[in-house]
């Protein structure tokens, strides 16, 4: 059918939205469930391994407000079985002026099912 969304890209965005308003909005001490034990992430040359170091990480940054502004993502399946989902947007910090035409964080999805609706 043309103008369907493929499911990659359908789950792609609901990662995303999902991740990015519980990133703003919410405690980001529970974003350690939209990761798996195994994840790792390196901040600015700092690596940090597990859900719960990188939720601290994340949960310790300075700032007290952050709005991640989505202007594209794209979303691909992997040959095994994963999602890599690329997005781009602009940044506020603490009501600041946004900063523009940024990379945010690429997300790479794991293991998901295409027909389970719920991610992670």
């Amino acid at each position: 059918m043309a103008g369907e969304k493929e499911i990659w890209q359908k789950i792609g965005e609901g990662f995303v939205q999902e991740y990015y308003n519980q990133f703003d909005n919410t405690n980001r001490m529970g974003l350690a469930n939209l990761y798996s034990p195994e994840a790792c992430m390196t901040w600015e040359g700092s690596p940090f391994q597990g859900r719960e170091a990188i939720a601290n990480k994340l949960a310790s940054l300075p700032f007290k407000r952050i709005k991640h502004i989505i202007t594209e993502q794209d979303s691909q399946p992997t040959i095994d079985s994963c999602i890599l989902i690329m997005v781009f947007g602009q940044l506020q910090v603490n009501q600041a002026v946004p900063l523009s035409n940024k990379v945010l964080p690429i997300n790479i999805l794991r293991h998901v099912t295409y027909t389970c609706p719920m991610l992670l």
